[in-house]
């Protein structure tokens, strides 16, 4: 690698970009950044703007001469980078709001990253990555791909299955969340505890262990159902149903609710459909307008607090460290999306898992997990199938394709509902889903119409 490290941040205009800027002067010492390159798109560029403005006046405000560039041609960016971050919305929060809105109008659960608003996003989000990893190819191609674009786990397979690019770690925060927390619930420190993690991203189990061996799983479990489960402001808060816990003997993630607790789930996902402040991505978008009000103070050059609420908190210990560990050789273990390699031999080796592994100079070396319990190998199986299918018809925009994806996928209720609600949604994404042109020319000649007033009125962009 040159002298000092490039690193280039597609999404650069996002407003968790001040979290990666402090992740990277906490880390400085072990991670020497010549430049970063934040990129985006002409629909971004304000943003991109404001945020890149603050996270310069980060750096001036740390012992560190880094300097932040800002552009719109991806292809500067990533020229000679020795790491590429991820971190793109395709349509931006609009594209989010049509696909939580769309469902819900038919009585369905529309999430972000599940059922059929995370087929949707990987719909548009794969092409782009896809594009990404073929200029890498040209400009950079020694570079690591650290990717948190969701959904993380169906983009990083992406990458490594129809992009041929093996130096690609995907990363969430919601196992951090749990590593962080769970730790405070037994009274003691993160490295008191060992960890392993094994599923797919935002679909994984974890089991704990102190340091002389002794399972402490269902000791976090009793401490859950008192008070703090380490969830994500994104997520709902509805206790497990403990008599599931004490059968698998681990412990879900937070996003297993939409699965183990679908009605729960949809009843809440409904009440804010119907309320004046909307879905979860109508109250992330105000969330996110104030957080841009606060970036633009010429004063402000740390962190504001406010962007814990947005849902990805300690984003920064996943990507930062991940990168250092890289660089450094430091073999931290993290939990990554990554190629199984047997760590789960409930799927096949060459897909891509969320597992704990030891990230160092040859990117992750997984821990290998085992076989699941029936029910949760059954569940990782489907959801596995789901997500190979998206990928096939995001990358060949084949209709019947995406329809077998949108049967199988637990989250959606199969029949005719379902394929209405995938109708509209091709109709409502037309302006970034060009692989599924002809479907989406058929589907107007049908006379399909978006029928939710909000996401109508969002259909142009």
């Amino acid at each position: 690698m040159t002298q000092g490290v490039k690193i280039a941040t597609i999404g650069g205009g996002s407003s968790y970009t001040p979290e990666l800027m402090e992740g990277f002067i906490k880390r400085y010492d072990e991670l020497p950044i010549r430049e970063i390159w934040l990129v985006d798109i002409e629909a971004g560029k304000e943003k991109l703007e404001i945020v890149g403005a603050m996270a310069q006046r980060m750096w001036d405000a740390s012992p560190y001469d880094v300097k932040i560039h800002m552009t719109l041609d991806r292809e500067e960016a990533l020229k000679d980078a020795d790491f590429v971050t991820t971190q793109f919305r395709v349509g931006l929060l609009e594209a989010r709001i049509k696909d939580e809105r769309i469902p819900a109008y038919y009585g369905m659960l529309g999430q972000e990253t599940n059922g059929a608003g995370g087929m949707f996003k990987a719909f548009r989000t794969v092409p782009i990555i896809l594009e990404i990893v073929e200029d890498m190819k040209r400009l950079c191609p020694d570079a690591w791909l650290v990717n948190f674009a969701n959904p993380s786990g169906m983009v990083t397979e992406a990458v490594v299955r129809y992009g041929k690019w093996d130096k690609v770690i995907g990363l969430c925060n919601v196992p951090v969340m749990a590593t962080m927390v769970e730790p405070e619930l037994l009274g003691r420190k993160p490295e008191e505890l060992i960890y392993k993690f094994a599923g797919l991203n935002h679909f994984h189990w974890h089991k704990v262990t102190d340091n002389h061996g002794k399972d402490v799983t269902m000791d976090i479990v009793d401490k859950m159902y008192e008070g703090e489960t380490g969830l994500p402001k994104n997520i709902h808060d509805i206790p497990f149903q403990r008599e599931l816990l004490e059968q698998m003997k681990m412990i879900p993630c937070g996003y297993h609710r939409y699965y183990y607790l679908e009605e729960e789930m949809l009843e809440h996902a409904l009440e804010e459909y119907n309320s004046p402040t909307g879905t979860r991505a109508q109250q992330v978008k105000q969330t996110e307008a104030e957080l841009f009000e606060l970036y633009k103070n010429p004063e402000l050059d740390y962190k504001p607090e406010q962007l814990q609420q947005r849902g990805g908190a300690y984003y920064s210990d996943a990507a930062c460290e991940t990168i250092a560990s890289i660089y450094s050789n430091k073999n931290t273990q993290l939990v990554v999306s990554t190629k199984n390699n047997g760590a789960v031999p409930d799927l096949p080796a060459d897909c891509v898992v969320e597992v704990s592994a030891y990230i160092g100079g040859q990117g992750a070396r997984n821990v290998a997990f085992g076989s699941l319990p029936t029910a949760e190998r059954g569940w990782l199986q489907v959801m596995k199938a789901m997500e190979l299918l998206t990928l096939e018809a995001a990358v060949t925009g084949d209709y019947n394709t995406a329809l077998q994806a949108f049967t199988i996928n637990p989250m959606v209720r199969s029949g005719k509902t379902a394929k209405r609600i995938m109708d509209e949604l091709f109709i409502a994404h037309k302006k970034h889903l060009p692989n599924f042109k002809e479907t989406i020319e058929r589907l107007e000649k049908e006379g399909v119409e978006v029928q939710d007033e909000v996401a109508k009125s969002l259909r142009e962009v």
